[in-house]
């Protein structure tokens, strides 16, 4: 039974430079954390992120939801979680103030993390470990599907993990072999053109065969010649994705991305505003076969789901720090896996939390092991950190999430 709750307003400021994009110059990477403590001793551990400001107000907003599962016993909860999820999202009040988006869509993320961490160490098993080991009834009872069942019913989702459990065994190699990472530190909008051939390189050396560069200045020849530098110093080899952070309009990205072709991106990130879909779908016609990868500032599965409708994403970047957490996550994994279409996880939890579910949506749902984000950053925060060995996440073996933060 869950007995007490804390909600903690946790914020890191980095190193000069780091995190930097074309719109965020000045992150301080921060956690909303939600702590559920059971009458056994366990401690489930779940937190949404910001970058600084506001931070308090997604922990006010925590609050409101974890007090509404006090006294609950986690197994009955996760038994029904998919309908607490729907009743908490779409409680009449607190609704008005999203819904499913901003600091209250963010708050619940932060107790449905802490939720699913909790479930884990009760069943002492890592939570990739829990959630490939669940039958697929399960994993549906704790999905909220409404306003997809137009694309995707409990039926249809039943079936999609049904049918890809019978192979999950030819697939279960990747808890031994790893899962590719790729470097977002390279290239940090901030960061000097020095910096980024020198992070480049360096990134090769360490194992990563994908790194990432921050694009959208107000200079579009600083964007073109930055991404040369990093093909140069990467090698033709390496697969390099741009990000822009939403920066340009329409026709400014139209204009630089077709530029930008040029250096053959595996993607192109965030090019405009992350609610306009079908400027995205003009904009993915227009550059085809250069992909835009789509998700960081996405909240919720239904705008997902438009995206996934429109053809507009070649990638999806969903997170479970910034959706409705692992439900939501494991939510739009299932519709992206009708669509076709790879989920390469954005990693506002600097990949604790993702590299359980990227096993996860591999194993169990049969989606392709491409890589998962890496940003190095936060790691000495962590009591169990992300483990990168020659560009890959090991597997991590200890219970839970992998999101306990040191006090």
């Amino acid at each position: 039974m869950i007995k007490r709750i804390a909600v903690s307003d946790r914020r890191f400021p980095l190193s000069k430079g780091a995190g930097s994009d074309a719109i965020h110059r000045d992150p301080v990477y921060s956690y909303a954390v939600t702590e559920l403590m059971d009458d056994k001793g366990n401690v489930g551990t779940g937190f949404a992120f910001t970058l600084g400001e506001g931070n308090d107000l997604v922990c006010k907003a925590a609050q409101f939801y974890a007090a509404q599962l006090e006294g609950r016993d986690i197994e009955e909860i996760m038994a029904d979680f998919g309908n607490i999820f729907r009743q908490l999202s779409n409680e009449q009040q607190f609704r008005w103030l999203g819904p499913h988006k901003g600091v209250v869509h963010l708050g619940l993320a932060a107790v449905t993390n802490a939720c699913f961490d909790l479930w884990a160490k009760k069943r002492g098993l890592p939570l990739w470990k829990l959630l490939t080991s669940l039958p697929a009834e399960a994993i549906i009872n704790t999905l909220d599907l409404s306003y997809l069942e137009d694309e995707l019913t409990r039926e249809e989702a039943l079936q999609l993990l049904k049918s890809n459990r019978s192979s999950m065994a030819d697939r279960e190699q990747i808890i031994t072999t790893g899962y590719p990472g790729y470097d977002t530190s390279v290239g940090w909008f901030n960061y000097s053109d020095e910096e980024v051939r020198e992070n480049a390189k360096k990134a090769v050396q360490n194992g990563f065969s994908a790194m990432k560069l921050k694009v959208g200045s107000a200079d579009a020849e600083r964007d073109i010649r930055r991404a040369h530098i990093v093909r140069e110093a990467a090698g033709d080899d390496v697969k390099i994705m741009l990000d822009a952070n939403q920066q340009w309009t329409l026709p400014q990205a139209m204009k630089i991305c077709k530029v930008l072709q040029s250096m053959n991106p595996y993607w192109i990130e965030e090019p405009t505003h992350p609610d306009d879909v079908l400027a995205h779908k003009v904009l993915a016609d227009h550059i085809a076969p250069v992909k835009l990868a789509l998700g960081e500032h996405v909240p919720n599965r239904i705008i997902f789901k438009n995206y996934l409708q429109t053809g507009s994403a070649g990638f999806i970047q969903v997170d479970a720090v910034r959706v409705g957490g692992v439900s939501e996550f494991i939510t739009i994994s299932l519709l992206c896996r009708k669509f076709g279409i790879p989920v390469v996880p954005h990693v506002g939890d600097m990949g604790q939390l993702h590299q359980h579910l990227v096993l996860f949506n591999h194993m169990a749902i049969g989606h392709e092991a491409l890589f998962l984000e890496h940003i190095p950053h936060l790691q000495q925060h962590f009591v169990h950190p992300v483990n990168i060995r020659d560009g890959r996440y090991i597997t991590p073996m200890e219970a839970g999430s992998s999101c306990d933060l040191k006090k």
